[in-house]
């Protein structure tokens, strides 16, 4: 059993939770590039307890993605990938991406202004991306694997690019599509790339 915590050390815990929640709370709100004053006010915690938890506005704003992702993380996972007829399998993928999207996209439009800048959010970005196109090939291996090499290749990269973010993201903020709508086109638009 681990020694016992003490006060300072708890509290300087729960105080580094508070920042890092106050960050995701900016995200959500669309202040994509909080500053440490707005992280201070918002957490109640003081600008220089920030700057003693986190070296740069960088590190901590890496710091609340990282929480972030382990708070989505079973979000990233699909069950039963390639088992089942096509109709469920399309039914549990798109409520698997539309979940994972309403979870993560606050955070990862915040992600998404800093990569070129940040190149560990940028690697972290890509992970998960690859990720999920290796999730939507395995989903849909059956039909992938009965289609020609070019068409496969041509079909898989049209799946991945759906269920993609900046496609749900394109549906739900550019286009102003509800949630069930956009569910419903990428239902549709998945069956018919493989039907």
């Amino acid at each position: 059993m681990g020694a016992p915590v003490d006060g300072r050390t708890a509290r300087r815990d729960r105080n580094r939770e508070l920042v890092l929640d106050a960050v995701l709370d900016l995200f959500a709100e669309d202040q994509l590039a909080p500053n440490a004053a707005d992280v201070a006010k918002r957490s109640g915690v003081s600008l220089r307890s920030v700057y003693r938890y986190y070296e740069d506005i960088d590190a901590l704003v890496r710091a609340a993605m990282g929480r972030h992702l382990e708070r989505i993380a079973p979000l990233l996972d699909v069950e039963g990938p390639g088992v089942g007829p096509l109709e469920d399998r399309v039914d549990r993928f798109v409520a698997s991406r539309i979940a994972l999207y309403e979870a993560a996209a606050p955070t990862m439009r915040a992600a998404l202004v800093r990569t070129r800048a940040n190149p560990l959010l940028g690697e972290r970005i890509q992970w998960a991306r690859d990720r999920l196109q290796q999730q939507t090939e395995a989903m849909f291996a059956p039909e992938l694997e009965a289609m020609s090499g070019d068409d496969r290749r041509d079909v898989g990269a049209a799946l991945d690019t759906l269920s993609q973010f900046e496609s749900a993201e394109h549906l739900r903020v550019r286009l102003d599509y509800s949630t069930a709508q956009t569910s419903d086109i990428l239902r549709r638009t998945l069956t018919a790339l493989l039907a």
